[in-house]
């Protein structure tokens, strides 16, 4: 008999989640490389929840999500400015028709109102989206709410257990780590992020192309200081965005650089890009970068997440591929994850979801 029903491998958002949600119907081993859960992708995030973000075939797993991180607190409302130039307004006509009927709220403003939202803001910035939903969200907050969750519900959480051989057994896996310890599981939960792939192969299921991007934001100091209740200002050709942090300006030259799997560095160029990018939509000055970092956002290759049974390995589970918008989605993805894992049916929670959209045997 082996020791866990199931063994999830990578305990950042996307594994933490899932072993919360399966925690009360069976026996969980979560198992984390690092010295500690979230030390990549999750603990880099820019930490804003938005309605539009990933596009409309993520918006269904947006919006579930949505009640459940505002009921317990994890959401601060802001707001969301998409702005162009005049030479953008078609892109703002395209996205305002790409999501009519997706179910999010959005509004088409113009220059008077997008500086009474971010004052400073150049002559030649003309139009915008409004988003007014788009929140903050509290990231480490949340992330562990999920790993309390897991723990009152039992779930063993190993550390410094960077997977080194995964072998099936019969009816289950062996797992072994680099350093000798050892486990079984009748199930393997692929939420490894950037390492999916590898993990995949290490297990003997055909990868699926996830590819992991670097993603930069820098720390600014800036005269004047950012009101605390300016909105995330994005570019609608998707070239920057920016907020207020704690006095702070959090920026992103929006960039999106393949990468091999890796404890992800900020690359100079790319803080410079950002920043002189940011110097041309507002009339403020850049006093210093006060600090820097890069995560990796993994992706598919049509760009959706991967949540489903494998249709070649037995007994090895997809949840992984979330891009930018893992965090976001959290609570929806780990239950309707769980439900397909556990085999139970959808609830009201994840109704809206539709399981073929986000299947593994989409790729075979």
């Amino acid at each position: 008999m082996p020791d866990f029903d199931i063994a999830i491998i990578g305990a950042g958002m996307a594994g933490a989640s899932l072993a919360a949600e399966c925690a009360p119907y069976a026996r969980i081993l979560l198992l984390e490389a690092e010295d500690m859960p979230g030390y990549h992708t999750t603990g880099r995030s820019a930490a804003f929840w938005e309605e539009c973000y990933g596009g409309p075939e993520i918006v269904p797993l947006t919006l579930a999500s949505g009640p459940y991180l505002r009921e317990h607190g994890f959401l601060s409302q802001r707001g969301a400015l998409y702005v162009a130039r005049r030479e953008g307004v078609a892109a703002l006509d395209a996205f305002m028709k790409r999501f009519g009927n997706s179910g999010v709220t959005i509004e088409r403003i113009g220059r008077v109102g997008m500086l009474a939202q971010v004052p400073g803001l150049r002559e030649e910035w003309c139009e915008a989206v409004w988003e007014p939903y788009c929140s903050d969200i509290d990231v480490a907050g949340l992330h562990q709410h999920y790993l309390s969750m897991a723990k009152r519900h039992r779930v063993t959480l190993e550390c410094r257990a960077r997977v080194a051989e995964i072998v099936r057994e019969g009816s289950h896996w062996h797992i072994a780590t680099g350093d000798g310890r050892s486990w079984r599981a009748a199930t393997i939960a692929n939420a490894a992020g950037a390492w999916a792939d590898q993990l995949a192969e290490m297990a003997g299921a055909k990868s699926l192309g996830i590819q992991p991007y670097r993603r930069t934001v820098a720390q600014l100091v800036t005269d004047p200081a950012p009101k605390p209740d300016q909105p995330l200002v994005l570019d609608i050709e998707g070239r920057f965005y920016f907020k207020p942090e704690s006095g702070r300006v959090w920026l992103s030259p929006h960039d999106e650089v393949a990468s091999e799997p890796c404890d992800a560095a900020p690359e100079e160029l790319a803080v410079a890009e950002a920043i002189d990018r940011f110097q041309h939509v507002v009339d403020w000055n850049v006093r210093k970068v006060e600090r820097k970092w890069a995560g990796l956002r993994s992706f598919a290759p049509d760009r959706q997440p991967i949540y489903g049974w494998d249709p070649e390995c037995e007994g090895f589970f997809w949840f992984a591929g979330q891009g930018g918008f893992g965090i976001q989605t959290a609570p929806a993805a780990a239950k309707f994850g769980a439900q397909l894992l556990l085999g139970l049916p959808c609830d009201d929670f994840t109704s809206s979801l539709d399981q073929a959209l986000y299947a593994p045997h989409r790729f075979r």
